[in-house]
């Protein structure tokens, strides 16, 4: 049999991505339109693309992605073959959309997100040139609405509801960066799925979402007819900027005039660290017979990612540097051939195989930074066999500033098996890991000062993507083993 590889581009990464809902194994077609005057690269997350002769192949897609050309519209067929909600989005700005291809009664789709009042295409080539963090927002959305605002005279989201009833509420984190507390004054939640994996169901008044993940909650009306607020307000618990802004809306039931009275919710603190702490223990997969949990119980690869960022010599940049991300103190070069495609097609000079799997110059990774915190470039790769198992421990690091890391993987759910605040411990941490019922995922976010360990079988072919924010992180996984030749990416 010919040589099977499998290809990982990690890219971390400030941009995230909007929704679509789907519920159980069906076929769907879907157009885009591009009326925009940048051409537009579309494709899905966590979901698996068809093509004849096979079920599950990103390979095809991969090799030769959809472009929504300015002006110009496309169609293809996907086979969505997870239980409920999932992700679609466009590279590179903020494009956000939702799709619902389920309804079930009572649904509701809330999308949290981030607005400008400059173009956001602006706001990244004005960072791209100083060499610094671009601007954060100016204000919070629930559904595209800030609610009354300085300078803004929008009334906000209403979710109109019956009393007596229950509703599916499907949240969404579109925002770019930003971790976000939600809540509805007097109503509690019961949490059932997140990241379109359902969990043990627990109830809450503070549901803690990260940029780029869902969670299923269900909302039960059986409080007294009124008027009641909804808000989203962010987390952060270091020194970081980010944007104060509280996005409110209402929850009215039925008969009830917009000019009754609101009934009032008070949010958490910023630096709430035990509310999010208390929610992210809260989640556990369900481990049943119909829904297992299926967590590599050995790995054929430990790899732990130092994730930060560093400054490097920059000459047009206003300050002559620029502040970078890196993994392992490596920063990505991004390369004019496609990875994957030089992988296929055997193309030399594109890329090297010496990515560390380990950083390579330790360090107290939450105490004192190193001096030198120039990087190293490079369009580096990692190899693994296919079928593998993986696990991953994500590191923070303090250097310029610690700060909380939300994590996406494209093309892959993994296990969060552990967490911890300071240096992750390899001998004494592995101990306490949840190797029983994590909840699977495929977004997290590491602690502040803290790392996160997820665990992962490397079984689908194809190139997909690692986000971290805040800064922009590429790594490559190279996977090997026989068959076809294939890829999976993080970006």
């Amino acid at each position: 049999m010919m040589e099977f590889r499998v290809l990982v581009l990690m890219l971390v990464a400030t941009f995230l991505y909007p929704t679509c809902v789907e519920s159980r194994v069906r076929n769907y077609k879907f157009s885009a339109w591009s009326q925009t005057t940048q051409d537009r690269l579309v494709r899905w997350a966590s979901i698996y693309h068809t093509m004849p002769d096979s079920d599950r192949a990103e390979l095809y897609l991969q090799l030769h992605p959809h472009r929504a050309e300015r002006h110009t519209s496309l169609a293809c067929t996907y086979k969505l073959a997870t239980s409920n909600s999932t992700w679609r989005h466009r590279h590179f700005t903020q494009a956000w959309c939702s799709l619902s291809v389920s309804k079930p009664d009572k649904e509701e789709v809330i999308i949290f997100g981030e607005w400008w009042k400059s173009d956001v295409e602006a706001v990244i080539n004005q960072a791209m040139k100083s060499g610094q963090p671009p601007n954060i927002s100016d204000a919070h959305t629930i559904n595209g609405l800030p609610g009354p605002a300085p300078n803004c005279s929008s009334q906000g989201y209403t979710l109109q509801v019956e009393s007596g009833k229950t509703y599916l509420l499907r949240i969404v984190n579109a925002a770019v960066n930003e971790e976000l507390f939600f809540k509805i004054a007097g109503h509690q939640l019961t949490v059932v799925e997140v990241d379109a994996t359902y969990t043990k169901p627990f109830k809450t008044d503070t549901i803690f979402i990260g940029p780029g993940q869902t969670t299923n909650a269900l909302l039960t009306a059986d409080q007294k007819s009124g008027n009641y607020l909804i808000a989203i307000s962010p987390f952060m618990d270091t020194i970081v900027a980010i944007d104060n802004q509280t996005a409110t809306g209402t929850l009215s039931y039925k008969g009830m005039l917009a000019v009754s009275p609101t009934s009032l919710t008070a949010m958490p603190p910023k630096n709430a660290t035990p509310i999010t702490s208390k929610f992210m223990d809260s989640l556990r997969s369900l481990n049943s017979k119909e829904y297992p949990a299926n967590v590599p119980q050995t790995v054929d690869h430990s790899l732990v990612f130092a994730i930060g960022v560093g400054v490097n010599p920059c000459s047009t940049c206003v300050n002559g540097s620029r502040v970078v991300a890196d993994i392992n103190n490596v920063s990505f070069v991004m390369p004019t051939t496609a990875i994957l495609q030089a992988h296929y097609y055997n193309i030399n000079g594109v890329y090297t195989d010496d990515f560390p799997a380990n950083p390579p110059n330790p360090y107290n990774y939450t105490g004192t930074p190193p001096t030198n915190l120039q990087t190293n470039n490079g369009t580096k790769v990692y190899r693994l066999a296919y079928n593998s198992t993986v696990q991953l421990v994500l590191q923070g690091t303090s250097i310029i500033a610690p700060e909380s890391h939300p994590t996406h993987l494209h093309g892959f759910n993994f296990y969060v098996v552990g967490k911890g605040l300071g240096n992750y411990d390899p001998k004494n941490d592995p101990k306490k890991f949840n190797l029983v019922d994590p909840v699977e995922r495929n977004t997290i976010s590491v602690p502040t000062g803290g790392w996160t360990a997820i665990r992962f079988r490397a079984d689908n072919p194809g190139t997909f993507n690692l986000f971290i924010s805040f800064f922009l992180f590429y790594f490559n996984f190279l996977f090997g083993g026989g068959g076809v030749k294939g890829s999976f990416h993080a970006m």
